[in-house]
């Protein structure tokens, strides 16, 4: 059987190692050298030009943490992907690839809150401007993007929101504009979505999510689909003269990424790469419970509204389907009376955690307007569709019998 034969599973598993392990180790090694020898200073020269492959310094290349980018490339056919410490790091490398001075972004106001904040005031103060607008509303997309575009972003289903938006029409919107369409996936992973199939260019995972095997370590990727052509990206016009295909990510690795030093370790690639290697495993038991247990939640009368795409009432339903499956990832939303019914309602939990982050193994629940929003004022929020009433819960991997359980007491109690 040929690998390219090979089901999702069958490729992730079967990625072979760059070299030959001298023990025939079935688990990566971890390499945690800093610095690499060279039989010659013309194979170190080499290696520093860009001239070989060969490892010379490991915050820029390391064989471990090439295995878990190798085994990405595999299971996606991104052109290329590279591996960083955080999902911000991924963000904040791709942007700074693209944009310059007088450059301009297109997005949404409903996006995570460092991404806004990132984009409001971190690229604000390089002179990069960004324009918010609309993103399901495709007449506001094409109004807004002019030839100072660099890129337009989008959160694939938005955080805390859950908003989706037609890939297919804004990639069409992007191709017709010839600006490239960078998308955040981390709420659908790879095993459920297939960002190429949908005109995305540049593909960013936050991998501390499903990817790292419950919340075991901090990652990010970016994916290079290799289907832009960058010499219509005036920053990298004379790189694309040199590279081709090859010019995001020659501009990435050769200058972005290694000055800013925010390489993945490979501590935790090593993490990653196991994590990896159950992600559709643990993916599909937490959907199967976040949808049972959202069935049930919806008909409570306690709980005044609830949002989760899988349910047939939700008004992304369709959209939903069509682009992630049966599956639309295992983070779901609802709301209560109040902001202090909400707080009184997370304090009676006893099995579900009080925590920040997604996928972990273990459900979490979070206010997002007073944690992950709230250092923004109320205006802000209220522009950004984050209400004082939402509660955002994370599903892991207890059962639905237990997890339910936890949310009639707390409640009730409530």
């Amino acid at each position: 059987m040929n690998k390219e034969d090979l089901s999702f599973n069958g490729k992730l598993l079967n990625t072979p190692y760059g070299k030959p392990d001298v023990y025939g180790a079935l688990s990566m090694p971890v390499y945690n050298s800093v610095a690499y020898e060279f039989d010659t200073a013309e194979e170190m020269e080499a290696a520093f030009t860009g001239k070989s492959a060969d490892h010379a310094y490991s915050r820029i290349t390391n064989p471990t943490v090439q295995y878990f980018e190798n085994r990405i490339q595999t299971i996606t056919g991104a052109l290329s992907v590279t591996a960083l410490n955080s999902g911000m790091a991924a963000i904040s490398n791709t942007i700074i690839t693209l944009a310059k001075t007088g450059s301009n972004i297109v997005t949404s106001k409903h996006l995570f809150g460092n991404t806004y904040s990132f984009f409001a005031s971190t690229m604000a103060a390089f002179g990069v401007e960004t324009r918010f607008c609309d993103l399901t509303n495709s007449d506001e997309v094409e109004a807004r993007i002019d030839k100072d575009t660099c890129a337009v972003f989008l959160e694939i289903m938005t955080n805390p929101q859950l908003e989706v938006v037609d890939l297919k029409a804004l990639s069409t919107i992007c191709k017709q504009k010839e600006v490239p369409l960078v998308a955040d996936t981390t709420i659908i992973p790879f095993c459920s979505f297939n960002a190429k199939d949908f005109g995305i260019n540049i593909e960013i995972v936050s991998s501390t999510k499903y990817i790292s095997g419950g919340a075991t370590s901090l990652g990010g990727l970016i994916l290079d689909y290799g289907n832009f052509n960058w010499l219509l990206t005036p920053k990298l016009h004379t790189m694309t003269e040199k590279f081709g295909t090859i010019a995001f990510t020659t501009k990435l690795r050769k200058e972005i990424h290694r000055n800013l030093g925010a390489y993945m370790t490979p501590q935790v690639a090593y993490m990653q790469i196991l994590g990896l290697e159950t992600l559709t495993l643990r993916y599909e038991k937490a959907t199967d419970t976040c949808f049972k247990l959202v069935e049930r939640l919806d008909k409570l009368s306690e709980v005044e509204s609830i949002n989760y795409t899988g349910l047939c009432s939700n008004k992304y339903y369709e959209l939903s389907k069509s682009q992630f499956g049966d599956r639309p990832g295992a983070m779901f939303t609802f709301n209560l009376a109040s902001r202090e019914a909400c707080f009184e309602f997370m304090n009676k939990l006893k099995v579900v955690r009080r925590a920040t982050n997604l996928f972990d193994n273990k459900t979490l629940a979070i206010h997002p307007a007073s944690t992950i929003f709230g250092t923004f004022t109320p205006e802000v929020r209220k522009e950004m569709n984050v209400s004082d009433k939402t509660i955002r819960i994370s599903v892991g991997l207890e059962s639905v019998e237990d997890l339910y359980a936890d949310f009639v007491q707390a409640l009730l109690k409530a």
